[in-house]
């Protein structure tokens, strides 16, 4: 016996006619019935599009047998999408029906779908680290928090890329500690005022200066002053006696030929 729940593929494929089954069927017909006389009716879609996102994918290190777990689909209807079935002497699937589309092309490669061992941007994580050194914790604290040792924190700090596994540990430390005062979790004076020095001599903006759901986003910036990427934001900057950032640089150059293009 089919361990399939009843309803129309039970119905369909396994032959079971009880009251279940055959009311799933009914329900189907009904409402087929009805988007075919509407104009609405469309049991298949192009798979070209579902194929694309499927290379993007493996691209990303997510093979087709965890994009299957994850859409929560066949792992044999993907692989038809990508390579046909060579078994019957059929290429790649043409189209595929609408519910299959809508599930594939909703995964997408994110932290909670990667393997933990995917190497990916160090940016989000380089952020969220180098920021909490800039609020006054340890370099040492931090790799404990991460597990590492301090060598190994500082030249993965350097590093273009990190592990996925490595990324939302700093982001659990990170969630943990940037609304926290080191001096209140057992930071001592010394080595509190010595990690804020190192932050700001290596320009290292704090936790404060982003914004939220800026820090993994490449094209953000820290807004050290309120006004950064403005042209009043380089005189924030001498007011707090801050070194002047890129994005204020600009606009103070771009607004120098403005006015230099207006006279």
């Amino acid at each position: 016996m089919s361990e399939r729940e009843h309803g129309y593929a039970r119905y369909k494929l396994d032959g079971c006619r009880c009251y279940t089954c055959g009311w799933a069927v009914a329900q189907y017909n009904d409402a087929r019935e009805h988007a075919i006389r509407r104009g609405e009716w469309q049991p298949f879609v192009d798979a070209a599009p579902v194929r694309d996102h499927l290379l993007r994918l493996r691209a990303c290190s997510l093979g087709l047998r965890r994009v299957a777990a994850i859409a929560n689909v066949d792992r044999q209807r993907l692989q038809a999408v990508l390579y046909g079935r060579p078994e019957r002497g059929t290429g790649p699937q043409e189209q595929v029906r609408p519910a299959l589309a809508v599930a594939v092309l909703r995964v997408e490669p994110t932290l909670e779908n990667l393997g933990s061992a995917t190497p990916i941007n160090s940016l989000g994580t380089h952020r969220r680290l180098q920021g909490l050194v800039a609020a006054g914790w340890p370099q040492s604290r931090l790799a404990g928090h991460l597990g590492v040792t301090e060598q190994n924190f500082g030249s993965m700090l350097r590093r273009p890329m990190v592990t996925v596994r490595t990324a939302r540990k700093a982001i659990v430390v990170y969630d943990e500690l940037w609304l926290s005062d080191p001096r209140t979790c057992g930071v001592g004076a010394q080595a509190y005022s010595r990690a804020r020095n190192h932050g700001a001599a290596m320009g290292w903006a704090p936790p404060g200066a982003w914004d939220e759901g800026a820090l993994d986003n490449p094209d953000a910036f820290p807004d050290w002053t309120g006004q950064c990427g403005t042209p009043q934001g380089s005189q924030a900057h001498g007011r707090l006696g801050v070194p002047t950032c890129a994005p204020c640089r600009d606009a103070r150059a771009a607004a120098r030929r403005e006015r230099r293009a207006a006279a």
